[in-house]
């Protein structure tokens, strides 16, 4: 079964600093249809106003992937880390027995555009720890790069949960096609660009839901990037 999650359908909420699109229910969104999706919680869409951002806050039993799109975004948190996040990098917080950070446009004068995930761990009561690593775009080009593990193989950030999560990028009139395992639960985010996704068409924002497929099937319209979630079950 393929469901089409739609980008306009998404929650929104405009604070001027922040514009912010919910795929999942947060904060004063509330859709009971879209509570997330297997141990997937949260995929906010942020565009964040030059040197705002989020304030010093704490999270919780929760794993954060943060995924820039354009811009810069800085961090800091109460591990002692303190970095700048950039297009083709990958950040995971692990949040476990608790931890603070801020999160601020790192620029003066341009946006910064991100997706922040939150992953369900699969138990409460880990380590607070932490992880950036860069992946080109050669990497991406033309193939599923994993980018998130359980188990932090091929150089992967370590996602304390069953889940693979792979970043891609796609040239106009590239195809792709892989298998998928039956019991998979499989969720598809893209960021960027025009593809079809077993002959159904989505666009930038939009996202594919995927349950008890057994082919993913790739075409794309013109040139896109998007992030692929092997949910397990």
């Amino acid at each position: 079964m393929l469901t089409i999650r739609k980008s306009q359908e998404r929650g929104h909420a405009n604070r001027g600093w922040l514009d912010s699109y919910h795929t999942f229910s947060f904060a004063s969104y509330y859709d009971p249809n879209f509570m997330g999706f297997g141990n997937l919680r949260v995929i906010n869409e942020d565009r964040v106003q030059p040197k705002m951002g989020f304030p010093t806050h704490s999270h919780q039993d929760m794993e954060i992937v943060t995924y820039v799109i354009e811009g810069a975004l800085e961090h800091k948190d109460s591990m002692g880390n303190s970095s700048v996040i950039r297009p083709g990098e990958v950040q995971r917080m692990s949040a476990g027995t608790g931890v603070s950070h801020s999160e601020y446009n790192h620029s003066d004068n341009e946006l910064v555009h991100l997706l922040q995930i939150w992953i369900l761990p699969e138990k409460k009561g880990l380590p607070a720890s932490y992880e950036q690593k860069m992946y080109s775009p050669a990497e991406k080009i033309g193939q599923l790069r994993l980018v998130g593990s359980r188990d932090g193989r091929d150089g992967s950030v370590t996602i304390h949960q069953d889940v693979n999560l792979y970043a891609s990028l796609l040239a106009a009139g590239d195809k792709m096609e892989s298998e998928i395992k039956r019991d998979s639960l499989i969720w598809l985010q893209l960021i960027k660009g025009q593809i079809t996704v077993n002959n159904q068409a989505i666009s930038a924002g939009d996202a594919v839901a995927m349950v008890d497929e057994s082919t993913l099937i790739l075409s794309a319209e013109s040139d896109a990037e998007f992030l692929f979630f092997d949910l397990g079950r």
